[in-house]
């Protein structure tokens, strides 16, 4: 515990102390937000907004577990969560750079993303698969069984990664909104891997590894809120949203808790929901009657509620505070 506790406050100061640095260097650089043309009104004005600030936070993501880990040894669980991590934020790091460096919305185009999410989606399935201690099997919420895929754990886990990825993007469309959803996320998470631990007659230093790689990521996300929160100073962009989706995902993995993201990551779940629900709707209805129909003001959900007239801090509170109650019940489960 004291380890975990120094870890959160270790990667919160660094985070602290590299806002100050960041943000006046994407202002120099001019790595300002390009808003969508036809986006909401009221997020013009966050135009020019600095970009790509989930550097801030993804920095002592990936060092301070370096730093704080338990080394004897290892093992694979830790370097699973820093490669998924690693590798999903530089895609979004690529992809931010694009959009900032050209002045545009879109940045890499839809297949120059999906490429390369799927082959590292792929890589991180079959390395779960091959690790002993993660295989095929998913353990089941609340019924306490195992569900094994057997070969079939390969390609169900790639559409989890992405789809978790994907949805953790979505979410980071209203200021403080995925931040502090994946806080409450990954502090779950670190109870749960602690938990884990705790009931091992030798605790695993693998589960503790996780444990604190949940604590750093929760720490580093608690210092980007410092200056996240609306109105945001800086967007963390799509290098912190894939950051963040692809830390949360690897933690699931690991865990072989995978089934239980519905419930403590109900707000990246609904987000794509709603725009799977808006397109389809849109294009059936104008397959049928000649003009598109919306069941949402705009998607994905979080806008709806924006063009209802909510205002943001609103918005994030509501979300934060159903996140926070789905994880409390999901730790029902590993309750004594």
């Amino acid at each position: 515990m004291t380890r975990l506790i120094w870890t959160v406050v270790l990667s919160f100061a660094i985070a602290i102390a590299l806002g100050p640095i960041v943000i006046p260097w994407l202002k120099k650089m001019k790595f300002g937000q390009t808003i969508y043309e036809k986006g909401l009104e009221s997020h013009k004005v966050k135009q020019g907004t600095p970009n790509m600030g989930g550097i801030i936070f993804a920095v002592p993501m990936i060092i301070v577990p370096l730093i704080m880990s338990y080394k004897n040894p290892m093992g694979s669980f830790l370097p699973m969560a820093l490669a998924s991590t690693l590798g999903f934020g530089a895609i979004g790091f690529v992809d931010d750079y694009i959009k900032v460096s050209k002045k545009r919305s879109e940045g890499l185009t839809p297949m120059q993303k999906t490429v390369p999410m799927f082959v590292l989606a792929l890589a991180l399935s079959v390395w779960a698969y091959l690790t002993p201690e993660i295989g095929s099997k998913l353990i089941v919420p609340f019924f306490n069984v195992e569900w094994d895929l057997g070969w079939f754990y390969i390609p169900a886990m790639m559409f989890i990664i992405i789809g978790t990825v994907n949805s953790a993007n979505l979410l980071d469309g209203v200021d403080g909104l995925l931040g502090g959803c994946g806080l409450i996320d990954f502090a779950t998470m670190a109870i749960v891997c602690m938990s884990l631990a705790a009931a091992q007659a030798v605790p695993d230093n693998n589960l503790l590894n996780v444990m604190i790689f949940c604590g750093a990521a929760a720490g580093g996300i608690l210092g980007f809120l410092r200056f996240n929160t609306h109105p945001a100073n800086v967007f963390m962009g799509d290098n912190g949203s894939f950051a963040i989706g692809g830390g949360l995902i690897a933690v699931m993995m690991v865990t072989r808790l995978s089934l239980l993201l519905p419930v403590i990551a109900l707000a990246m779940l609904v987000s794509s929901l709603s725009v799977i629900i808006q397109v389809g709707y849109f294009k059936y209805t104008k397959k049928k009657t000649g003009t598109g129909k919306r069941i949402f003001r705009m998607s994905p959900l979080h806008h709806h509620f924006e063009k209802g007239g909510m205002p943001e801090t609103r918005i994030v509170s509501m979300y934060m505070t159903i996140t926070l109650i789905l994880c409390l019940i999901a730790l029902t489960m590993f309750a004594a």
